[in-house]
């Protein structure tokens, strides 16, 4: 596995002859009901890249952990940055790689929140414009594989700290996961734009824990590293 936080220089030139592509992993620190760890968006992502990496040959930067947080910005242990501090760090994380040789680039993240992969999205079409040749993907699982991972869960519309990510982290790290908070949706007012976000959204949960399982957890991880090995391939042999 090419992890860049444990080659030497010497390793990245000789493997550099090999592939051009590298994944930066992008996850959160972020409140995941009273049952998951905070670093659930970014334990469950890193494992899935880690296994990708089994199987294809790409370097593999070292984890963002802090990502944009909206709706739970609020809630106890989220520790959010703004969009604009995560298009300047994605931009700059490409813009340096670059010039290391590297010329494929997959951001893929464990948080699927609408301003943050906006954030990557945006720094991505930025540098598009900018830099020739050179190819971006941009994507959380949870976005290319929803109706696959849907298949999986019971409950309707599951999404943060409900199901499928309970189920995960029991596949994961089950000594991790405490208990299981209750079932919820949160309850926004739309179209309004809210302070207090707590006020709406109380357990932070969207979905059922209470359905969880390993098995489950097993068959979305399954899911999620074939998803990622496919983009791996297509953007090393597409022109785009």
């Amino acid at each position: 596995m090419l992890l860049l936080e444990k080659i030497t220089m010497s390793d990245f030139t000789k493997f550099l002859k090999k592939t051009k592509t590298i994944v930066f992993p992008f996850g959160t620190i972020e409140e995941h009901g009273s049952h998951l760890p905070l670093n659930t968006d970014s334990m469950i992502i890193q494992e899935c890249i880690y296994r990708a990496a089994e199987k294809r040959k790409f370097f593999v930067a070292p984890i963002n952990h802090y990502g944009v947080c909206t709706s739970t910005k609020n809630h106890p242990g989220t520790i959010s940055i703004t969009p604009e501090t995560l298009r300047r760090l994605t931009s700059d994380l490409i813009t340096e790689s670059y010039k290391k040789g590297l010329r494929n680039f997959l951001l893929i993240s464990g948080h699927g929140g609408s301003l943050h992969m906006s954030a990557l999205k945006e720094a991505a079409e930025i540098l598009i414009e900018q830099i020739q040749d050179i190819k971006i993907a941009v994507f959380s699982p949870y976005d290319l594989l929803y109706r696959e991972l849907m298949t999986i869960a019971e409950t309707p519309y599951d999404a943060h700290a409900g199901e499928l990510e309970t189920s995960m982290v029991l596949h994961l790290h089950p000594e991790l996961v405490k208990g299981r908070a209750k079932g919820e949706y949160p309850n926004m007012p739309k179209p309004f734009v809210v302070r207090d976000k707590v006020k709406y959204w109380m357990g932070g949960v969207w979905g059922d824990p209470e359905k969880a399982t390993a098995e489950k957890g097993e068959m979305a991880i399954k899911l999620i590293v074939e998803g990622i090995i496919s983009v791996v391939d297509q953007i090393e042999s597409r022109s785009l």
